[in-house]
């Protein structure tokens, strides 16, 4: 029998850029579909699947992606809020189904939200929507409905951990106390891979959870308990509205305010499995789903390991193809506001590479730290990112990932990394930490600060930081430099 070939889109997510090396491990050929192919280019399975380059709103590239396509696996969802969101969704997700039809496809697995609530959130509501579209459709179905998923670089996951170690005492909104089936990332995966190999004609959806059945506030103790934390003392007050409690979740998790609104609002309706019949076709494991605890277990020691493979934040990115980037001419987009500073370094090329490639988190910035906090701070206050987002690895990077609020956009190993701002600004912002030489062959650090402003408030943004420069970036060569020859020295003691 030829080898069956999936489709996976989301690949530059959470869920999809999982799912792949399992899809591969278990013998099929993957290709995936996304709009940014550099995004998936450090993957270390980059090198084993094909890339299809299409929007999902663009139905002839959708359907061009599927051509020769056993099985689509169906991951695209945004935590999207505004007018034309849900109708936007089921667009995209009817597109889908009338080109998988098209192309012959004999199979979708679609993973969507777990809630039989009436009264959904609209975040909730859209994601069963597409759920009842896609088993509408001609090409058989699977849609699996998921509650919680844990796993290390979860959205889920990170909220409960943020929270709970941030606040011993917290006063909360009345959400803690609705229940909900979370279910660890492994068994998710191996739901979705094996779906790949049931029988082509089953058409239905199943409601997939872990043997836990737990409140909000349940799994926060939970978490405490496993990281070696005191109780959590926490007080319910009904009084704190989606809109209060979504800006509280924003201040003391990584979750910015457009991320935070809709997860919050979802969490009122109640997601508990109301069958398990998944099990009559994906029989559990013989030590059967990991529960809550394990699950939590496992994660942190990915994260303590730094083996987090994929991060909630990679799934969103800042900026549309018309963008400039820093490397058009100035009538490509408008003026560009530069800071160039560069410096010989007495390192190695590769010693001053790992310093750039580890800035950020808990390594910081090199500069003037009190500063980046306080940018962070009011970045978070407007509704941005802030810098709570860290780092997915803390040495090594990957093109669409993000580095507290800033994105990586370009990163050429050994030479460039080039990181997009996601805080809020009135323009455009990056950020080129580059390793060349000099006329002698000494090693040279670069260093460039680039803005492309929007409008007066971009050119008066600009106008009026540039006198910190010289303290923020100034400290930040003199310091990665300082770092990097700090490094040699180590190496020369060891040797």
């Amino acid at each position: 029998m030829p080898t069956r070939r999936c489709l996976v889109t989301g690949a530059t997510g959470y869920i999809g850029g999982r799912l792949v090396p399992e899809l591969l491990a278990s013998g099929y050929q993957v290709r995936v579909m996304v709009r940014h192919p550099e995004r998936v280019r450090d993957h270390p399975w980059f090198d084993q699947v094909e890339v299809a380059v299409a929007d999902a709103s663009d139905s002839d590239a959708v359907a061009q992606a599927m051509k020769g396509i056993d099985v689509a696996y169906y991951l695209m969802h945004s935590l999207g809020s505004g007018d034309d969101f849900e109708q936007t969704e089921e667009r995209i997700a009817r597109s889908f189904t009338e080109a998988a039809a098209r192309e012959g496809v004999d199979r979708i697995i679609y993973l969507g939200g777990l809630s039989h609530d009436s009264d959904l959130s609209a975040h909730m509501r859209s994601r069963n929507t597409v759920g009842r579209i896609l088993l509408a459709g001609s090409v058989p179905t699977i849609a699996l409905r998921a509650a919680v998923i844990i796993g290390s670089g979860s959205l889920s996951f990170e909220m409960v951990r943020y929270l709970t170690e941030r606040l011993p005492a917290m006063v909360t909104p009345k959400w803690v106390n609705t229940r909900t089936q979370p279910i660890a990332i492994r068994d998710v995966l191996r739901y979705l891979v094996a779906c790949a190999g049931l029988d082509e004609s089953l058409n239905r959806s199943f409601d997939i959870g872990g043997p836990d059945v737990l409140t909000y506030e349940e799994m926060m103790q939970g978490y405490a308990k496993v990281a070696g934390l005191h109780k959590r003392i926490i007080v319910t007050i009904p009084v704190l509205t989606p809109r209060l409690s979504s800006r509280w979740v924003g201040v003391v998790t990584p979750l910015p305010a457009a991320v935070a609104r809709p997860l919050v609002d979802s969490l009122r309706n109640e997601s508990v499995c109301a069958e398990h019949d998944i099990v009559d076709y994906v029989p559990d494991p013989p030590e059967g789903l990991l529960g809550y605890r394990r699950s939590v277990e496992l994660a942190l020691e990915r994260i303590k390991d730094a083996k987090v493979s994929t991060r909630w934040s990679q799934a969103s990115v800042a900026g549309v193809p018309s963008d400039p980037l820093p490397t058009d001419p100035d009538w490509a987009g408008g003026s560009l506001y530069t800071d160039v500073r560069e410096t010989v370094v007495d390192a190695t090329p590769a010693q001053l590479w790992s310093v750039i490639e580890g800035v950020g988190g808990e390594n910081g910035w090199y500069s003037f730290p009190m500063g980046w906090e306080i940018r962070g701070w009011v970045d978070r206050a407007v509704g941005g990112v802030g810098l709570r987002r860290g780092r997915r690895d803390p040495r090594h990077l990957m093109v669409g990932e993000t580095v507290d609020f800033w994105r990586v956009e370009e990163r050429i190993p050994g030479s460039l990394l080039r990181l997009r701002a996601e805080m809020r600004l009135p323009g455009l912002a990056w950020l080129e930490l580059s390793v060349g030489a000099d006329e002698s062959g000494r090693t040279l650090y670069r260093q460039r600060a680039i803005f492309h402003p929007r409008g007066l408030a971009g050119h008066a943004y600009w106008r009026s930081i540039s006198p910190f420069h010289g303290l923020v970036f100034g400290s930040m060569l003199r310091n990665i430099a300082s770092s990097a020859r700090g490094a040699r020295l180590d190496q020369s003691e060891i040797a």
